[in-house]
């Protein structure tokens, strides 16, 4: 285990000087959460205001949602860096290593954790800076369930990356993939505003569950069932993504 966090960390340290090198992806990283909240949370707050929930606090309801948007969304792109280095040689010289397959995607994982925590942090301080009300300990649990799920997105967007070693087709499979979850999982607008055959849709939508868990831990209801849905959905998919992306990885360097 101490041969495993030791090589976890050394390609961890890699990936953060990589990111440092680049200041413009550093800004555009910390600016992300901002943007969201500065021109969603306006645009969007009469209409948040007008339905049961929104109209004491609507910034409760956004906060979340964007949250787990920054959760999803920033971590599939994560694998696109990964292609540069396969592209590079990096990969090939990696392979030679004695260090754990597993660890090449967990210290590349713990990067893009450690970027998704400041750019959650980021979205929350900002979120009560503009009147939203949440719960500490429920805000602490949001932030943790957002956690899990983007590093499920985070290791199938690595290990995405791996098998199709190309931009061009990666880009439009992440598109084809983002489109129905962030009009099903209710994100930026509840699904009880649409037909009831789209709500029957989004009930198979395991990001649903997520987006209504964090909501409820903001608000405080901790213990509420869509919590418990929530928290398990995200740790299935967390479990899925980092199987998937640990064979990838090892299938690559065998």
């Amino acid at each position: 285990m101490t041969t495993f966090f030791r090589e976890s960390t050394i390609v961890f340290r890699r990936q953060i000087r990589m990111n440092l090198r680049n200041p413009a992806w550093v800004l555009i990283g910390v600016m992300q959460p901002i943007l969201y909240l500065v021109l969603f949370g306006p645009l969007l707050k009469p209409l948040v205001a007008q339905f049961p929930g929104g109209a004491d606090n609507p910034y409760t309801f956004l906060v979340p949602g964007l949250l787990v948007q920054l959760g999803l969304f920033g971590a599939l792109f994560a694998g696109f860096s990964l292609i540069g280095e396969w592209r590079e040689g990096v990969i090939e010289a990696e392979r030679v290593t004695p260090a754990s397959r597993t660890a090449l995607l967990t210290g590349r994982l713990m990067r893009d954790m450690l970027q998704l925590l400041v750019q959650a942090l980021i979205l929350v301080v900002l979120g009560y800076l503009m009147g939203m009300r949440g719960s500490v300990v429920g805000v602490i649990l949001g932030i943790i369930i957002t956690m899990l799920i983007g590093g499920a997105c985070a290791a199938a967007s690595n290990a995405l990356a791996l098998t199709t070693k190309s931009e061009d087709v990666m880009a439009p499979l992440i598109n084809m993939v983002m489109m129905p979850v962030l009009l099903l999982s209710g994100i930026l607008l509840p699904m009880t505003l649409g037909p009831s055959w789209l709500q029957s849709l989004s009930d198979f939508m395991p990001f649903r569950w997520i987006v209504d868990a964090v909501r409820d831990t903001f608000s405080g209801d901790l213990a509420s069932a869509q919590v418990l849905w929530g928290v398990l959905a995200s740790l299935v998919l967390a479990g899925l993504g980092t199987l998937w992306g640990t064979s990838v990885f090892r299938k690559e360097n065998a």
